[in-house]
């Protein structure tokens, strides 16, 4: 039997990561993965998402070449050229994952790992033991009994991604980040978009501001948006798909080629031997501490598995700090409360903190400032002055309580308010830090003079 001192269950953003910083603290670490290395992030999430929804974004530029005083008289789009260059840097990605892992020395042990007792794991009949196990298994797309999936007319962001051709029609249920995201891309390239969201906005964990926001900006390039509205029931027996939808004014009848589900995800917990272990488990989550223990000793847990935030980086952070509180670091619980989000759909959306509406519950005396992109150089420059930054401040102390961006990339911008919530930076240090004109960013430092009552540009 194979003995090493950590093993990772997965290869994901959680897992890969967390083997790489094992492995640099100087313990023999393995990873058992049963399908790409990378995954779901690399293969069929997070990087051939931001592929296909560059090459929609170039397509944009082209239908408005002439807003920037270009003159393009012939362009078209290739759907099947584009999804293959998606996937072709997925495959790059993931090669590179195979690379970091052999500079790290680091064995991959590839197939269906499944927990035994005494720190085991059985891969398709071969047993491996380690010191610590940790598990790292991701999640999938997440079914509706409503909505059953065929991977044909009723398909997940797996197949979306991958459609031999370009449909004509698709409804997009659910509209959180991977939702608006296809959407997005979908609308870009030509198809007719139908979004239909059960809650009463779109991205309905976003500010109030920022869902209308989306809403006006994909209305205007041609989205149907459905709010409160729910699908009941899909027939697929045609040549299309009808779904049955339930709003407030009575059932609707929808036809489309095709259904993208996208309510959501389902951990991977099923069958890898949690109950063979005795490891807890609440509603579809392990139960883990605050360094990701569960509560049979040599086991971990993190990422999608957890209850914390569902997304890459989360987990990514989580793997760091779990192998480091095992090699005995001095190290802080994550906090959860400084997680940015990010959507990549156009305009593009980055969060961080309490909404507006979340502070005023928490019963907090706050000071709430905004500034338009169509008052900033850059953004007009760009031909992007859709969208605005928004910031909350706690009146009393200063403290950043949250900030809120639409627009042309903020995904790259939320950082800045990241690092200065860590650093427990004011409103007053925000002023006296000079941003660079002319910048997208100078927004976040406008939004805060608003909130202060200095803004210059407004």
């Amino acid at each position: 039997m194979s003995k090493y001192d950590i093993i990772v269950l997965g290869s994901g953003p959680g897992g890969y990561v967390t083997a790489i910083r094992a492995s640099q603290l100087g313990f023999k670490t393995a990873v058992i993965e049963k399908e790409s290395l990378g995954g779901v992030c690399l293969n069929w999430g997070c990087i051939p998402t931001k592929a296909l929804l560059k090459s929609a974004q170039v397509f944009e530029y082209l239908k408005h070449a002439e807003d920037y005083g270009l003159s393009v008289k012939e362009y078209d789009k290739d759907f099947e050229a584009v999804v293959k260059r998606s996937r072709n840097i997925a495959d790059g990605m993931s090669k590179g994952v195979q690379f970091l892992f052999k500079k790290n020395k680091i064995d991959v042990i590839n197939g269906y790992g499944k927990l035994k007792t005494e720190k085991k794991i059985d891969v398709d009949g071969t047993e491996y033991s380690a010191d610590h196990i940790i598990i790292a298994t991701g999640a999938r797309s997440r079914e509706l009994p409503s909505l059953p999936q065929d991977g044909k007319k009723v398909i997940d962001y797996r197949e979306a991604m991958t459609l031999p051709k370009q449909p004509k029609k698709m409804i997009v249920v659910g509209s959180g980040a991977i939702g608006v995201e296809f959407a997005y891309f979908y609308n870009s390239m030509g198809t007719e978009v139908t979004i239909v969201e059960f809650l009463p906005s779109v991205v309905p964990v976003e500010d109030a501001e920022v869902s209308k926001q989306l809403e006006r900006s994909f209305k205007k390039s041609g989205i149907k948006i459905m709010t409160s509205a729910e699908v009941t029931s899909v027939d697929t027996s045609g040549k299309g798909v009808k779904a049955t939808v339930k709003t407030k004014k009575g059932d609707q009848i929808l036809e489309a080629d095709i259904i993208l589900s996208a309510i959501g995800i389902k951990s991977n917990i099923e069958n890898i031997g949690l109950e063979d272990v005795g490891i807890a488990v609440d509603r579809d989550k392990i139960i883990v501490n605050d360094y990701y223990q569960t509560n049979i000793p040599g086991y971990y847990a993190i990422g999608d598995v957890t209850s914390g935030q569902a997304l890459a980086h989360v987990a990514s952070a989580e793997g760091i700090l779990c192998v480091e509180k095992i090699a005995g670091q001095h190290i802080e619980a994550l906090d959860y409360g400084n997680i940015p989000g990010c959507t990549y759909c156009s305009p593009e959306i980055a969060s961080v903190g309490l909404t507006e509406a979340q502070a005023k519950e928490q019963g907090l005396d706050i000071k709430v400032g905004k500034f338009p992109f169509s008052a900033s150089g850059k953004a007009s420059a760009g031909g992007h002055k859709e969208g605005f930054v928004k910031v909350i401040f706690d009146a009393k102390y200063g403290e950043w309580l949250g900030c809120h961006m639409i627009g042309a990339g903020v995904t790259d911008m939320i950082a800045e308010v990241v690092l200065g919530r860590k650093l427990e930076t004011t409103g007053h240090e925000v002023l006296k830090a000079v941003h660079p004109h002319p910048t997208m960013s100078e927004a976040v430092m406008e939004a805060v003079a608003d909130a202060y009552g200095e803004v210059i540009h407004l």
